[in-house]
């Protein structure tokens, strides 16, 4: 195996998927037995922070990273989590040092949602290796049951087991969370077990959060987020939010339905394609631009500032949202 990987998935990967491509990339990493393992989150583009020289302070420590190996002679290991928002400068700056890397001092594993940015994709391609994690169905997210309770040495009944598919669908993060909690269950996890701990699906707290925001309702909206954040975390929602601004984003410039849900890799009947195409004239142009800017910010917040002002950064952004989203005020020309 190469010391230069790529872990890549979907382009709007979800909860599930990132699970897998960071056990993915933490499984790679074991496979060279790493001394340790250095982790480099990378920003979002356009937060509109100060740059100095060509790297962000998010990612400037991927340099001695990528250089250095373990100070007791040893391999080191590095994983570049969310590489596809690496800058043009920074991927050139990475593309450069992979070159270098032999294996004997560090090991390097980017995470990307889809393809990895400019002369840093070529460069992987050109030295390295790729494994791909493709979007989660929920077929898939059974397979995973079954092997992960086999794994846990679980018994869970066919019931009980349909039960949770039916609550966590392919979210396998939030269900390896629900595996946690039934683990002290004795004996095999029956239906009622799951009915009586989990009785909504993980996703459906957002999607009542984001119909509040899409109604222009900030009222509704901050007391969902709280509802929210009571047993969820904020990057779970900021993920959710930048899958819907993407899919606003590109129903705004399809022609027509079936247009949009071939770009997004949906079907045209599916659910949330068509509630995304519904609302499509209810944002300006420059209000999804204002939205995307105000994600970008609010994500680096998160990923960089303490958790104690998570809470108000989010609240901050429903607000804006509510304004941009809420009340159809787009008008379209032409």
């Amino acid at each position: 195996m190469k010391p230069v990987l790529a872990v890549l998935g979907p382009r709007d990967a979800g909860p599930g998927e990132r699970l897998e491509m960071l056990r993915r990339a933490q499984a790679l990493l074991d496979q060279f037995e790493v001394d340790g393992i250095d982790r480099i989150d990378v920003p979002a583009k356009g937060g509109g922070e100060e740059v100095e020289g060509s790297m962000r302070a998010g990612v400037e420590g991927m340099v001695p990273a990528l250089q250095s190996g373990s100070l007791f002679g040893g391999r080191r290991g590095v994983m570049v989590v969310d590489a596809h928002q690496l800058l043009k400068a920074e991927a050139d700056v990475a593309a450069s040092l992979v070159e270098t890397i032999d294996g004997v001092s560090s090991v390097v594993v980017f995470v990307s949602d889809g393809v990895l940015p400019g002369a840093l994709g070529k460069a992987v391609k050109a030295v390295g290796e790729t494994i791909t994690v493709k979007k989660m169905r929920e077929k898939d997210a059974a397979d995973w049951l079954a092997n992960e309770a086999r794994d846990r040495r679980m018994r869970i009944d066919p019931e009980a087991a349909n039960a949770m598919l039916a609550r966590f669908g392919s979210d396998i993060a939030s269900m390896a969370q629900a595996l946690d909690q039934l683990a002290t269950v004795e004996g095999p996890v029956t239906l009622d077990e799951v009915e009586a701990r989990f009785r909504n699906r993980p996703d459906e707290p957002m999607w009542h959060y984001s119909d509040a925001v899409a109604s222009g309702n900030t009222g509704e909206a901050l007391r969902r987020l709280a509802d929210f954040l009571t047993h969820g975390h904020p990057l779970q929602l900021m993920a959710f939010l930048l899958s819907d601004l993407r899919r606003r984003s590109v129903a705004a410039a399809s022609p027509d339905l079936p247009a949009f849900a071939e770009k997004i890799g949906s079907a045209p009947d599916h659910y949330p394609t068509k509630k995304a195409w519904s609302q499509r004239d209810a944002s300006s142009e420059d209000d999804l631009r204002r939205a995307l800017d105000a994600m970008a910010r609010a994500d680096i917040q998160l990923k960089t500032a303490p958790e104690v002002t998570h809470r108000v950064t989010m609240e901050r952004l429903t607000v804006a949202l509510c304004r941009w989203y809420g009340g159809g005020r787009r008008r379209r020309v032409g």
